[in-house]
């Protein structure tokens, strides 16, 4: 994920794909070809599980029509397990995959069975320009690109605190200044290792996976474009 960061303004330069941005799109991809669920799935949302004990009675669901939530009569169908489940970055694609865009990924498939979810990510890429000509461009105007590593423990605001932070503490000529940045984001993201795991500076979990971190300058000394 990417955002600019412009004389303090935070642009967001790109979304997360994740099972419940595209909730839709993968309900309504299960719904055409149902056999992609391979008789384990529903393509159905529900707050929760569902019990055996509760077919028959109601429950708030929603489909791939729908923003908001309605109540159906709980069937047979609906006690299989919900083509998606959990919440927020615990949210999965068939208890598999957080994420629903991306290359590879061809020979997965959900745990003990022969079911692909190749199927149901798409490779498509989102596009987004930002003419540089379009805005002056001081020193401290910069891309930072980073991995899930960092965007899973570091909101946008933070990664912006950090950015100038960093940046006020060198020269605006001095080239290492945006490297700094980016060792700095890395750093915090991982955290400090405790005696209960690698832990940030509010006590949290610090990143579990991996970290990469660009921060690329959009302008420079005599050059604001």
């Amino acid at each position: 994920r990417a955002i600019i960061i412009r004389n303090g303004e935070i642009i967001p330069m790109s979304r997360e794909f994740t099972p419940e941005t595209e909730r839709q799109r993968l309900q309504f991809l299960a719904l055409l070809r149902p056999e992609l669920l391979g008789k384990e799935f529903t393509h159905l949302e529900f707050p929760r599980r569902i019990q055996p004990k509760e077919l028959g009675k109601k429950m708030l669901y929603r489909d791939q029509n729908m923003n908001g939530w309605a109540y159906k009569k709980i069937e047979e169908d609906d006690l299989k397990f919900p083509l998606i489940f959990g919440e927020g970055k615990k949210a999965r694609m068939m208890a598999t995959i957080g994420v629903t865009r991306g290359l590879g990924d061809h020979d997965l498939k959900v745990f003990s069975s022969n079911i692909h979810i190749k199927p149901f990510l798409s490779c498509f890429p989102e596009v987004r320009v930002y003419d540089l000509t379009q805005y002056e461009h001081c020193p401290d105007d910069v891309l930072v690109l980073g991995t899930d590593g960092l965007w899973d423990v570091t909101s946008d605001k933070e990664v912006a605190g950090v950015v100038m932070e960093v940046l006020t503490s060198y020269e605006p000529n001095d080239p290492c200044r945006y490297t700094m940045v980016a060792q700095e984001l890395v750093v915090r993201s991982r955290g400090v290792l405790k005696e209960r795991g690698w832990r940030l500076a509010n006590d949290k979990l610090g990143s579990g996976d991996d970290i990469s971190v660009f921060v690329i300058p959009l302008g420079g000394p005599g050059n604001y474009t």
